[in-house]
């Protein structure tokens, strides 16, 4: 393992924070503390700067216009994207821009340009319905939605939960059961496009979150051409789970990329902030706050290049990626914790950006696949798997 930057790596980089420091910063010290979006003039200048850095469209590959960033290089760019007060789930205010829904890179021609190509344009929308109500740490043997086969359409019946973005969207992906004797493998994806007859968004989840809230969907005889399945029929949950493994090095990264603002806000204050006749930099346990969230910091950090650099190797990282998403959320939350209790009471006012970090990363322990998950899938690679 090389944990060292390459020249160009460390251009980009320094592009990337020099970008942050002097572009987000300053325009996020005059929004609302969970504001989640940059005034429309201001993103639409950021956007067209970031393309001329030739940035734009990071996790598109560049054979759809997107930059020719290698994985390790994403996740560097994810560690500088994430250090401010939005940066965990709005970093840069997206205008980075993105790739969406990764899936659709793999659809058929006619699918791409009635979806992909105009969701890379930014013109649609889009949502990733895989959660239940029925469960969501093991979705493919928990759904329970129904696909059924009449003529040349499917009827689907069924309800989603903590679909982000449905309220919102044109168009989703939608996992439902075609075959109940199959498990993982009688689970087929569907294109479903918004509004349809029989697609009813119930409520707004309001979650530990800020800026945007998850969504409760209703299925009820919605009916989708057997052409809008993407893939193949019930060969539906590899294309969610490549989505989820690969999905899950920048959510780690991102986590870093707080934990290493938090980390060096605290290490400032504790060098100003006078208690007792000394610095808090002199206290012992304040030391030693410090060196406990730098631990933190570089383990999580090495544990998202290791996986990045096993998927641009082409190995296996199924592994590596739970352990980043698993070490990255929690360390991540702990490094934020400490820095709150350097601060005192300072630590939690919406004055800084703790506490909307400290909410937000709360759901970072579960989204993607909570910890718990993360330790499964390692435990079946470390031992084999001859369990269940």
């Amino acid at each position: 393992m090389d944990y060292q930057l390459t020249d160009e790596q460390r251009i980009i980089v320094d592009t990337v924070r020099k970008f942050m420091r002097e572009e987000i910063l300053p325009l996020e010290d005059r929004l609302d503390p969970d504001a989640g979006d940059l005034e429309p003039e201001d993103k639409a200048r950021l956007v067209a700067k970031v393309t001329d850095m030739g940035f734009y469209g990071l996790g598109i590959p560049p054979e759809f216009g997107g930059p020719d960033l290698d994985t390790t290089t994403q996740t560097l760019i994810a560690m500088e994207l994430t250090q401010h007060r939005a940066g965990l789930y709005n970093p840069a205010y997206g205008v980075f821009g993105g790739a969406g829904l990764a899936q659709l890179f793999e659809a058929t021609d006619a699918q791409k340009e009635k979806y992909l190509y105009p969701t890379l344009r930014g013109e649609k929308s889009t949502f990733f319905g895989l959660t239940e109500p029925s469960g969501g740490s093991d979705p493919a043997r928990a759904i329970q939605t129904r696909a059924v086969r009449d003529g040349d359409d499917w009827v689907l019946n069924g309800s989603k939960i903590f679909i982000s973005g449905a309220d919102r969207a044109d168009f989703g992906l939608l996992f439902a059961r075609t075959d109940s004797d199959k498990g993982r493998g009688g689970v087929t994806c569907f294109i479903v496009d918004v509004p349809s007859p029989g697609f009813y968004v119930r409520r707004v989840v309001h979650t530990l979150r800020s800026t945007r809230y998850a969504t409760e969907i209703q299925i009820e005889n919605l009916r989708v051409p057997h052409s809008n399945i993407l893939g193949e029929v019930n060969k539906g949950f590899a294309i969610a789970n490549d989505r989820l493994t690969r999905q899950r090095i920048p959510y780690a990264a991102g986590c870093v990329g707080v934990a290493i603002k938090a980390q060096e806000m605290a290490i400032e204050y504790c060098k100003v902030r006078n208690t007792f006749g000394g610095p808090l930099a002199s206290r012992q346990s304040i030391q030693w706050m410090i060196v406990d969230n730098e631990l933190d910091i570089r383990t999580a950090r090495y544990l998202c290049l290791d996986a990045a650099q096993k998927a641009d190797r082409g190995e296996e990282f199924r592994t590596e990626a739970a352990m980043a998403k698993l070490v990255g959320s929690e360390a991540g939350g702990r490094v934020v914790d400490r820095a709150m209790q350097i601060f005192g009471g300072y630590g939690m006012t919406k004055d800084f950006p703790f506490e909307r970090w400290y909410r937000e990363m709360r759901i970072r322990r579960i989204g993607e696949g909570p910890s718990e998950v993360q330790r499964l899938v390692i435990a079946r690679d470390i031992i084999g798997g001859a369990f269940h």
